[in-house]
Formats: structure tokens, C-alpha cells, sequence
């Protein structure tokens, strides 16, 4: 099945909105076996909108949209795909009691007659409850093509994508699409195609693709059969050879995150962590935190960004950092085992480095030392992550919890490639 995403909304042309919907929706979509060929973004216009549903008609299996579901003037893509598709707009009485009873109970919002325009959906069709909002979605099929409505907000899009869409996709066929999401974290994207490309230009069904995510690569091994018992019996292969041939640059199978891994490990040896961060300015603690069960872990952590107060709080010795300077090797297992010691904690990390965009007359911008200590051993991993402000932070957090998984995981904690010169 061949798919076209259509986002419309004038706020995504100007700027003013970052399409996410769009990314997300791919990725998904992928999941399913669905292929994504064309993104569109359109205005508020129900001239360009008709015209780029019918481009779209004559080349999708299916039609996404997103936006455009709302009470306001300019909330037209259901008014303009029912009559591109030859449908009439009916009145959902179910749909219009909910919104009702919603402005009942939300009384800080007060409802209109307008909101009822939200309640009217293309005759036939499928209807996609919004239990996360106020506006529904829908589907129908309409001269071969498939067409589905979300809304455009990413926290209604993309819940009722899952409760709702993905079904309905996978009733399209009578086969079943399973895949597995194998995460990778120390090479680059290039590298790990060209250390499986015969394999993957050679298969068919199952299917193995890479994908460069943030800091790290993404394959994807997914299959078709009658069930997903047979589908997953043709992915294991594949995904065990992949598993061999990248060793232990593998951090998991469909898990989200190094950080998520590194909780789940930290929780099943009973451990607890801290984290003195520089550069990061917070982002280690704010990453782990994020993630539901972090206070069964995380003790806490000192955002330590000028000199004295890493003397201060992590009580490194001032001569320490005007020797070696902030951003060295030492001050980054200084700061590892301070703040293990000041917090209490069973594994101390630490990160200090140069974001940029400006250097230290020493190191490039780039240069970051991520730290690790425990009660026996304290260990600095040595990076050059080049240029851009927030990506140095960032990809500097991802390395403190790799460090963090494979000290947990009983790996070399410090590879050959991230060895601190003497």
C-alpha cells in the first residue's frame, strides 16, 4: 500500500508549527508494511487543499491528513475531502452528545455552536472517538482509495493513530505485518548499511532498512504472513544475524531508549545513580527523570557549570581545574566521584565539554568528557562530537548512559575509540 501524508494548516507553511505529525505518522506507517512516498503540506485554502487531494487520489492507496478537524472557520478538510470524494456531511449524534457533555465538564471553556461542526463527518464512514480531545477523526474508501482523518495537535494525532488507525489498516489485508526495532548506539548510519547491504538489497519479505535517528540508527526487520506468529518466525533470523554482526553496538530490541534501558538495569541490580553535569546544564537528570519508576533510581544531581561551583559542591580541588582545565579528563572523574559522594549514590556521571559556539583556546568545540564512577573504579570516556550547540549536548547525555548500560551489562565501558589521550 502506497501512502500520501497531506498535513494542512497555514501554520505549518509559515513556520509558526513544526510538522511533527508528518515524522511520526511515517514511522508508524512503515511499522505497518505501509509505504510512505509523498509528504504534502497545505494552507488553509480549499482551492490548493482540493487540488492536492486530487494529486494525491491519483497516486496513494491511501490518504492521511492531519488538521483542519476543529470548530473554527478555517477547519476544512473534512468539508472539502467529502466533496472531493463525492460525499455528503452528516450530523453524528453520538459525537455531538460527547462534545456537550466535554464543555459541561470543562467549564473553564465555554461551548459554542460552533463546536458542533466538529460532530459532522463524511457519510459512511468509519468514526475515530476522540478520547484525547474534542475533535473526531474518520475513514472511508472511496474508488480504491483509503482515506483517514486526524486531527492535527501531536497529542491527539498521534494516540488516536494508535487506537484507532492502526486497525483499521491492518484490517485492509489479510495478512499480518510484524516488525522488529533494533537500536544501535556507537556507528554511524553509512557504516552499518554498508556492513549489511547484500543482505538487504537480496531480501524481500522479510524486509531489513536502516534508519539514522539522533545520535544513533534504527534498523527495522519487517515481515508479511497469515499471522503474526509466522511473521515474527521470519523476522528472528534476520534480526539474529543483524544481532551478530554489530555485536554489542546493539543496546535492544524495540526498547525506546539507552536511558530506558539503563533504568530498567539500574532497577533489577538494586542500584541507585547521581549526576554532575556541565555542558549538559541538567539534560542527564531531565532524560532519566522523564521516564516513570526514575525516583526508584535517580537520588539527584548538581548542574555545576562554572569553576567554583564544581569546588564548591563536588568538592574538586580549585588547583585540580587550573591545571587540567574544566574541560579535561580529570576534572570530568573528579566530578563523577564527587557527586557519587556528595548524593550517596552507587554510580556517579559525570559530562563537561565545550558546546560552543566558542572553544577554550585548548579544545576544539566539541570536545566532551563523559565520566562514570563507583565504589572501586572511575572511568572518562574522551568525544569529539564537532559543531551545533544543542546537538553536543545532547548526543554528550546519550554517551553517559551508554557508558552507564554497558558498565551495567559487563562491556568495555570505554572502547578503544573512546579512549581518554594520555
Amino acid at each position: 500500500m502506497n501512502c500520501e501524508i497531506l498535513s494542512v494548516g497555514t501554520e505549518l507553511l509559515l513556520g509558526n508549527t513544526v510538522n511533527t505529525d508528518a515524522a511520526d505518522l511515517s514511522d508508524r506507517l512503515a511499522a505497518l508494511g505501509v509505504n510512505v512516498f509523498w509528504h504534502t503540506v497545505v494552507g488553509d485554502n480549499p482551492g490548493r487543499l482540493a487540488q492536492a487531494v486530487s494529486i494525491a487520489r491519483s497516486r496513494a492507496d491511501l490518504i492521511v491528513t492531519t488538521g483542519g478537524l476543529g470548530p473554527t472557520y478555517d477547519d476544512l478538510t473534512k468539508n472539502v475531502l467529502a466533496e472531493c470524494f463525492g460525499r455528503k456531511l452528516e450530523l453524528h449524534p453520538e459525537e455531538a452528545a460527547f462534545l456537550k457533555a466535554w464543555f459541561a465538564e470543562n467549564t473553564s471553556t465555554k461551548y459554542t455552536d460552533n463546536n458542533l461542526q466538529q460532530a459532522y463527518l463524511p457519510e459512511r464512514c468509519t468514526v475515530f472517538h476522540n478520547d484525547w480531545g474534542t475533535a473526531p477523526g474518520c475513514a472511508f474508501a472511496e474508488g480504491g482509495v483509503h482515506v483517514i482523518m486526524l486531527p492535527g495537535p501531536p497529542r491527539e494525532c498521534l494516540p488516536m493513530f494508535d487506537a484507532c488507525a492502526a486497525p483499521y489498516i491492518k484490517g485492509l489485508s489479510a495478512d499480518v505485518i510484524f516488525s522488529h526495532q533494533i537500536k544501535v548506539f556507537g556507528i554511524g548510519e553509512s557504516a552499518v548499511e554498508s556492513m549489511l547491504r547484500a543482505e538487504m538489497e537480496r531480501m524481500q519479505n522479510p524486509t531489513l532498512a536502516t534508519y539514522a535517528k539522533f545520535g544513533e540508527v534504527m534498523l527495522r526487520v519487517t515481515a508479511k504472513a497469515a499471522d503474526e506468529a509466522a511473521a515474527e518466525e521470519m523476522c528472528r533470523p534476520v534480526t539474529d544475524r543483524v544481532l551478530a554482526a554489530l555485536g554489542d553496538k546493539v543496546y535492544g530490541v524495540d526498547l525506546p531508549s539507552l536511558e530506558s534501558l539503563a533504568l530498567e538495569l539500574m532497577r533489577q541490580k538494586g542500584l541507585t545513580l547521581s549526576a554532575a553535569e556541565s555542558l549538559t546544564g541538567g539534560l542527564i537528570g531531565q532524560r532519566f527523570t522523564a521516564l516513570p519508576g526514575a525516583s526508584a533510581v535517580f537520588k539527584g544531581g548538581a548542574v555545576t557549570y562554572c569553576d567554583e561551583v564544581k569546588a564548591a559542591l563536588l568538592g574538586i580541588d580549585p588547583a585540580l581545574i587550573a591545571e587540567k582545565g574544566a574541560v579535561s579528563r580529570q576534572v570530568a572523574a573528579a566530578m563523577a566521584l564527587g557527586v557519587r559522594k556528595a548524593v550517596g549514590a552507587d554510580v556517579g556521571l559525570s559530562a563537561t565539554g565545550l558546546a560552543g559556539p566558542d572553544g577554550d583556546g585548548v579544545h576544539p568545540v566539541g570536545t566532551v568528557f563523559v565520566g562514570l564512577a563507583d565504589a572501586d573504579t572511575v572511568l572518562v570516556r574522551e568525544l569529539h562530537l564537532g559543531t551545533g550547540r544543542e546537538r553536543v549536548r545532547q548526543l554528550a547525555a546519550s554517551h553517559t548512559f551508554d557508558m552507564l548500560r554497558r558498565y551495567l551489562q559487563g562491556l568495555d565501558v570505554v572502547p578503544e575509540e573512546y579512549a581518554p589521550a594520555e
